[in-house]
């Protein structure tokens, strides 16, 4: 007996639609490397379709006031609570998530991050009004940007689609939101939530792969593009977008250094740094993936995390004992498992180090120790449950160490030596440092990096901005 497919589409001035030549691609669950619907392949006609309402919409939305635009989001955060069990489903076949923490780590903070920028909405702030040179008052204002065409990642698809899309709307600009061509699921069932709140042409979502996300960029029409991925897509749409002088909001890869000094609670250390460094797979820009210990108490703290490593579970999505599901595709497997494949002969793989099962994309918790400054797997992102060890001697080798890499987005300090915490957060060339923990975030805190980490933040009042520009005007008095 054959199960007929889901079929997922596109979702275009307020109505859904299948790509206009009718392509799709199969979509795969993760969890059991098994197909379960299709998604459109979408190609510039839908993409011209998409930009076109996102245009036409933006007049009225520019200039609906700050307190609709706040009762819309509020509306729209109203309803993913009460939806919550349908995105949850939904985001667990994208991903292959457990059920338990994709409803208590992701629903929250979405909703709580919708209504951040919903209040973000009324809080615009400028220089005061004044008369800056005589006989003139300068004014400043601060207004949306345009249409958005924003690219949202595999890893957390739900909740970076909020990260998108909350601002941008907030701040007054429509969106075209692609979601990964892996997992359109979640983000077509928000469209569906959101387009019964927000008018028609507000939100858009075109499903598809590369070259339909390389179109939305390229397009004339979008005044901003933001994209949440790799780095090297990262740099492709910089390179598009400069073509048109387009506002790009880049948010990429990551490889945050957790440097632990010898005065830490090693026990602590390696509970926390051990689930920041496996949750999702370790599929997370700031996962806690290379750790720098103090030589004095580096196999002690090798073998914590080692045994730490051999107590943690993956399994599927429905098992309420396990920390992490698949990794997100075949890609992804294989890449993981090349990082490993390709240890140098002075690597020592203290744990895991293993797909597992044959049944979807699950890899062991795995920590591997002997590693030096220049190793392949130090200097790039793995993407994937995978913690490295090094020994640093001293403070100012510590530093050469976390800094040492070109990507510089999260990174954290375990001490209990307040100074060299302060010092080591001025020194670090990070856009985050968490003292004695990591990973966690707030709305009301920015998100984003430096160097190959990209530029532009998430979250915050720093986040909204980045979807506004702004304008001086200046009158005469006489």
């Amino acid at each position: 007996m054959t199960t007929e497919l889901r079929r997922l589409r596109n979702y275009i001035n307020g109505e859904f639609r299948d790509a206009a030549d009718g392509r799709t691609i199969e979509v795969v669950n993760p969890a059991t490397g098994e197909v379960y619907a299709t998604s459109p392949l979408s190609g510039q006609a839908d993409v011209d379709a998409a930009m076109e309402a996102a245009a036409a919409a933006f007049p009225a939305w520019r200039d609906s006031t700050p307190a609709e635009r706040q009762k819309v989001l509020l509306k729209i955060a109203d309803a993913f609570e009460e939806r919550a069990e349908d995105l949850i489903a939904a985001e667990v076949e994208n991903t292959g998530k457990p059920v338990a923490l994709t409803a208590s780590e992701e629903i929250p903070p979405m909703v709580d991050q919708i209504r951040f920028f919903a209040g973000a909405a009324r809080m615009l702030e400028g220089r005061s009004a004044g008369e800056y040179m005589e006989g003139m008052t300068s004014i400043i204002r601060r207004e949306p940007v345009g249409v958005c065409a924003q690219v949202a990642p595999w890893n957390y698809p739900m909740m970076m689609a909020v990260w998108k899309f909350a601002p941008a709307l907030a701040a007054g600009n429509t969106v075209v939101l692609k979601p990964s061509d892996t997992t359109p699921a979640s983000t077509v069932l928000m469209a569906e939530i959101i387009g019964q709140i927000v008018p028609k042409g507000v939100f858009n979502v075109v499903c598809g792969d590369r070259e339909t996300g390389k179109a939305m960029v390229e397009h004339p029409t979008p005044a901003m593009a933001s994209i949440t991925g790799s780095v090297r897509a990262g740099m492709q749409v910089a390179e598009s977008a400069a073509k048109d002088v387009k506002r790009v909001h880049l948010e990429l890869g990551g490889k945050a250094p957790v440097v632990v000094f010898e005065d830490t609670d090693i026990d602590k250390a390696v509970e926390d740094i051990s689930v920041a460094g496996f949750f999702n797979a370790g599929q997370d820009c700031t996962a806690a993936t290379r750790v720098l210990v103090h030589e004095s108490i580096h196999d002690e703290f090798v073998a914590a995390l080692a045994k730490a490593a051999a107590e943690t579970k993956t399994g599927q999505p429905d098992d309420e004992d396990v920390l992490y599901g698949p990794l997100n595709n075949a890609n992804q497997l294989k890449q993981v498992t090349g990082f490993i494949d390709r240890l140098p002969a002075h690597a020592k793989v203290e744990a895991g180090g293993h797909r597992v099962g044959d049944k979807g994309y699950f890899y062991a918790p795995t920590v591997v120790s002997g590693l030096k400054q220049d190793d392949e797997i130090v200097q790039n992102e793995v993407f994937g449950p995978v913690i490295t060890v090094q020994s640093f001697a001293d403070e100012a080798q510590a530093l050469e160490f976390a800094n040492g890499v070109e990507y510089a987005l999260a990174s954290s300090v375990w001490t209990k030596d307040h100074q060299r915490a302060m010092r080591m957060s001025k020194s670090l060339d990070f856009g985050c440092v968490w003292i004695n923990t990591h990973i966690p975030l707030v709305a009301e805190m920015p998100h984003g990096g430096f160097k190959k980490s990209g530029y532009g933040k998430d979250l915050s009042g720093y986040g909204f901005e980045d979807y506004t520009r702004i304008k001086h005007v200046m009158t005469s008095l006489g």
